[in-house]
């Protein structure tokens, strides 16, 4: 059977607004794409629906595909903020997976585990072509297809206060670059603060501002790695305070400056 052909795979971010409308769809490729963080809007059914971080969108190349990045109130103002993962492929054995079932359009996916370290290993090696990569991504974009089935197959509803925890955790996964306090989110969700306190440590042991912190350690990580963007912007935009504590935050968890940092992983990216 006829192998899968990786045409694109990396990750952007965009800063201003970007807009696609491809009404006789994308013609000879699939798409898969992961939003991080910010929010977007694509037209599913013929309206036009949000899209927020950990959303995944599945696209055939005989299906409409529009995508619309916009400004969006955020907490110092209005700005374009919205970062993705995305992969054109196509071949035979994408053609038999894509038979096999139906799959929605957008669906929910953990972005803290599965899909995004293959994602992460699929761009490394696009970008690194050797002799071997063409192998190696035929199996990634397998191993990818599988686990989008997997997670699929696994979506269960979630009821009572595990529904308020991941409410509270989505919350925190979009707004993260922004500077929120707890007492907004404890009014997004309805609930006291320290209701809200308690009851994301004993779902996730750890605490809101922990998670907060690792979401914008991750979102600096992308725009180091995949943009060319200023490190003290990157700090700013991740929401941070200040690139003083930026520094000081990333050298505690990572034992290196971010220039360091950066210097050494988009070397390795690039080898």
């Amino acid at each position: 059977m006829q192998g899968v052909e990786v045409l694109s795979a990396s990750y952007s971010y965009h800063t201003k607004p970007f807009h696609v409308v491809a009404k006789e769809g994308l013609q000879t490729h699939y798409l898969l794409r992961l939003q991080t963080e910010g929010r977007c809007r694509t037209r599913i059914g013929g309206a036009l629906v949000p899209v927020e971080p950990g959303d995944l969108m599945l696209y055939a190349p005989d299906m409409p595909y529009e995508l619309h990045v916009e400004e969006e109130e955020r907490g110092d103002g209005r700005a374009v903020a919205s970062g993705d993962y995305f992969i054109f492929f196509r071949g035979g054995w994408v053609d038999e997976w894509w038979k096999q079932k139906p799959r929605p359009v957008k669906m929910r996916v953990p972005m803290d585990e599965g899909l995004v370290p293959l994602w992460r290993q699929m761009i490394a090696e696009h970008r690194r072509q050797s002799e071997q990569s063409p192998m190696l991504l035929d199996y990634l974009m397998r191993v990818v297809c599988l686990t989008v089935d997997r997670l699929c197959s696994e979506q269960r509803p979630i009821k009572g206060n595990a529904f308020l925890a991941y409410r509270m955790k989505h919350y925190v996964e979009e707004r993260a670059t922004t500077l929120f306090q707890l007492k907004d989110l404890a009014r997004h969700c309805n609930v006291s603060v320290s209701r809200a306190v308690h009851l994301y440590k004993q779902f996730f042991g750890k605490s809101i501002i922990q998670y907060a912190q690792e979401v914008r350690l991750k979102v600096a990580l992308e725009r180091m790695l995949y943009t060319q963007t200023p490190l003290e912007v990157i700090a700013e935009t991740s929401g941070f305070p200040s690139y003083t504590y930026f520094y000081r935050v990333f050298k505690k968890e990572f034992g290196v400056s971010p220039q360091q940092y950066r210097s050494e992983r988009s070397g390795a990216l690039e080898t």
